[in-house]
Parts: structure tokens; C-alpha cells; sequence
């Protein structure tokens, strides 16, 4: 029996499986056919790193070879514990084009174990998920770029040039340098403890920016667009209750409380919990919805009856906007920014919104007193007052 060997391969700025197997005129008829590609440089066929990829490959060989995919196993594995995405856009500088790749610019011993400690430093301290993930992404594209270097060499002059070639060379906006810069101060201050060296890095000045607000006859167009019951459901509960997606997709059934009219809203931003109101006329869409799909543990079920992804929650409001002809930018938080707007129109005061969106401080609340028509409305053009 013939013996394929498969093996990871970063192929011109691409992730590839490398084929290899003796010469088999029809085996080479077949790789072509499954839109395989020859490298004269690696010798051997490839295909996109990816399952399909894998099927195509089980297909042309059949019960008519064994597999050795040890290698391809490993790189796999050791991209999955790094959970990093690959990224899109690859620069052309051959240093940071490796250093955009976590599996093909791998770690030194010393700076492998730096990492290590850092994220179970986050993990330890219970970080979320997205703040782990992001902090592991832009500590780990540091230590590709310090190649054998050890990052505990690293003085405070350093990291500030770093972060100037992140801003200068890099074009990153000030928010990502923010996010690295947050990272760098964990590990030197939480993990070496070096405290005082670290603690006043410069931070770039972030810009005030005031989110797209949905008016109300725009929120009723989009609901009215949305004929999926368990979409509108969704929809219309981030924005009856200024939800953000993640809590929409976590709610559970028994977190709706009809007998006291509130939704009940588990570990959200900070892990806090708090009771938000629960609309009677969501209410009412959710006992429809209820009887028609009859969700077990979680209010919206994905197909494995897992709690709904978020990326086909926000894929839900974007088809919604098009089928509405709504140009606005924006996410299913623009949802939760449009209800903080209408509940301060209204009259509601700002520090009861702020308890319903579960901010820390009332300054994260105060800026939808910008985006708020309650009294700027009121002010009366110049222009208007001419006799044109």
C-alpha cells in the first residue's frame, strides 16, 4: 500500500497542505482535477489548509493508500493553542510577513515560555475570552518579531520605539496601540512584576467618535423587513433591552421573567449581571416564537442547539439593513447605542441608563448626550432665520 505523506506548508503568503506520494500518472490526473496546484519549490501538489481540502484528498486516494499527516497534525496543533487568526493582509517586508504568521515564524525557547506564563497570568485572573484572545494576539506578534531575542531583555526605551513603529511604519490606529500596549504592561507588571519601569508607557490620544443612530422609523422599517421570526425575536430583543450581541446569544430561556417583566442578563461585560425591563410587545413576539421553534436551554438555538453564533446574529441585522435600504454604519451594538438615544429623548434620566447598560461610569453614558436630539434639536439654524 502506498503511503501519502501531507505536511503544513506557508506557501506564498498562503496556508497550503503539501501532498506527497510516489509517481502515479492517475493520482496526478486526479490532483489536478481536484484543483491542485504543483510546486516546483516544495515538490509536491497543494491545496488550501482547510477541510474541503482535506475531503478532495480522501477522495482521489480512496482505501488505496495510507495517511502520514504527523507533521500537518503538529502545525495544526500548535496554531490552534496559539488561537490566533491568520491574518488577511500579509505586508511585504519579509520580516513582518513572518511575523504576521504564528506557525511559520515560530517562537524562541525563552520567549515561548514568556507566553506561556502571560496567558495563564490572563487566564488566572479571569480575563474574558475576547480580552485573552486579543492580548495573546498582540503579545505573541512582539515576540515574533523579537525572533531569538528574549523579551525579558527588553527595557522601557524599547517598547516605547516599538510602539512608534507600530504608529510611524505600522499605521496602526490608536486603539490597537491602546490594545498593545495594555498587553505589554501585563506581562512586564502582573507577570515580572516590574511595576514602576512600566507603568507609565505613553498612550496615543484616542478619537471622540460618535456612533450612527437609527432613528425610530428606521428601527420599525428594519424590524418589519425581517420575515424569520427567530431573527426579528432577536433583533428586537437587543433593542428593547440595549443588549450586546454576546448577551443576546447567551440568553436563556428561563432568563425571560414574564411575571415580573424583566430579562435577566448573566455575567455580561466585567461578568456583572443586571436586570433589565422586558417590553410587553417583545413579550408577546417571544411566545410566538416560543411555540414555533421551542428552544431547550438557550432563548436562540444554532443548529446544534448550541447558543446562536454571534457572527450570524450580526449577518442577521446586516440583511435586515440592506433589505431596508439603511446606509448607516453599524453592528448590533449600534442597536444598544439607537435604544440609550430614544430612552434619553424621552426624558429617561442618564443614570438609570446608565445602570441598564451595565456601564462602570456615568462619563461611558454621557456621550449619547452628543448624539441626543433632545435639545440640540430644539436650536433653531441661523440659516433658517434668513429671508432667502
Amino acid at each position: 500500500m502506498n503511503t501519502i505523506t501531507l505536511k503544513y506548508i506557508f506557501h506564498k503568503d498562503k496556508e497550503c497542505i503539501g501532498i506527497y506520494f510516489a509517481k502515479v500518472d492517475k493520482w496526478n490526473d486526479a490532483m489536478f482535477s481536484a484543483g491542485a496546484s504543483w510546486s516546483n519549490t516544495h515538490r509536491c501538489f497543494l491545496l488550501p489548509c482547510n477541510r474541503k481540502s482535506m475531503e478532495k484528498i480522501k477522495s482521489v486516494f480512496g482505501a488505496n493508500a495510507e495517511f502520514d499527516a504527523t507533521q500537518l497534525k503538529q502545525m495544526l496543533e500548535e496554531r490552534k493553542s496559539q488561537k490566533f487568526p491568520v491574518p488577511v493582509e500579509i505586508s511585504s517586508y519579509d520580516k513582518i510577513k513572518k511575523a504576521n504568521h504564528p506557525v511559520a515564524n515560530a517562537l524562541s525557547e525563552e520567549n515561548k515560555k514568556a507566553f506561556i506564563a502571560f496567558r495563564n497570568m490572563l487566564l488566572l485572573k479571569g480575563y474574558s475570552p475576547n480580552t485573552i484572545r486579543n492580548y495573546c494576539y498582540e503579545f505573541h506578534y512582539l515576540l515574533r518579531l523579537l525572533g531569538q531575542r528574549s523579551i525579558n531583555q527588553l527595557e522601557k526605551k524599547h517598547i516605547m520605539s516599538y510602539l512608534l513603529w507600530l504608529i510611524k511604519v505600522q499605521g496602526r490606529s490608536e486603539t490597537h496601540v491602546h490594545l498593545a500596549v495594555n498587553a505589554i504592561k501585563f506581562y512586564f507588571e502582573k507577570v515580572l512584576g516590574r511595576t514602576e519601569e512600566f507603568y507609565d508607557l505613553p498612550r496615543p490620544k484616542k478619537p471622540f467618535n460618535l456612533p450612527d443612530i437609527l432613528a425610530e422609523e428606521e428601527i420599525i422599517v428594519l424590524l418589519k423587513r425581517i420575515k424569520n421570526l427567530k431573527h426579528r425575536c432577536m433583533i428586537m430583543t437587543g433593542y428593547s433591552a440595549g443588549l450586546r450581541v454576546s448577551e443576546i446569544v447567551s440568553l436563556l430561556v428561563t432568563d425571560i421573567d414574564s411575571k415580573r417583566m424583566m430579562i435577566h442578563v448573566r455575567r455580561g461585560k466585567g461578568k456583572k449581571d443586571r436586570m433589565v425591563p422586558l417590553s410587553k410587545t417583545l413579550l408577546k413576539t417571544l411566545r410566538e416564537y416560543y411555540k414555533e421553534y421551542r428552544p431547550a436551554r438557550f432563548l436562540f438555538e444554532g443548529q446544534s442547539g448550541d447558543a446562536y453564533s454571534i457572527r450570524s446574529a450580526q449577518q442577521v441585522l446586516q440583511d435586515a439593513k440592506a433589505r431596508a435600504g439603511i446606509k448607516k454604519k453599524g453592528s448590533i451594538h449600534g442597536l444598544r447605542h439607537s435604544y440609550a438615544t430614544h430612552l434619553l429623548e424621552a426624558g429617561t434620566d442618564i443614570r438609570l441608563i446608565q445602570e441598564l447598560l451595565g456601564h462602570n461610569t456615568i462619563r461611558t453614558t454621557m456621550r449619547y448626550t452628543h448624539v441626543s436630539k433632545k435639545d440640540i434639536g430644539k436650536i433653531e439654524s441661523p440659516l433658517d432665520r434668513l429671508d432667502l
